[in-house]
């Protein structure tokens, strides 16, 4: 006979505000950057997926004045070759 234990899924039926969330937080706003130099493409590569798009704030949890100057470093950076605009395997 099939064992009748009641098991019990907890993420069913749960709302997103009681939903346990890791708080993203801004790493320029944490580390005191000021700057974001656009020729340290190792450093560019950390906010780029492998087909070399930027990863959007949601995932990174930069703020939006970080992400703005950070999207503009990447593509300076695309500018003068230091990043690929498309690759198949950037890292």
């Amino acid at each position: 006979m099939a064992d009748n234990r009641n098991y019990k899924n907890i993420f069913i039926n749960i709302t997103p505000q009681e939903r346990p969330n890791k708080k993203k937080y801004c790493w320029f706003t944490k580390n005191n950057i000021k700057y974001i130099d656009f020729k340290d493409p190792d450093f560019l590569l950390r906010f780029v997926n492998e087909q070399g798009k930027m990863y959007p704030r949601r995932i990174t949890g930069t703020a939006l004045k970080h992400q703005r100057k950070l999207a503009t470093a990447i593509k300076r950076a695309r500018t003068i070759a230091l990043l690929p605009f498309v690759s198949d395997s950037l890292k």
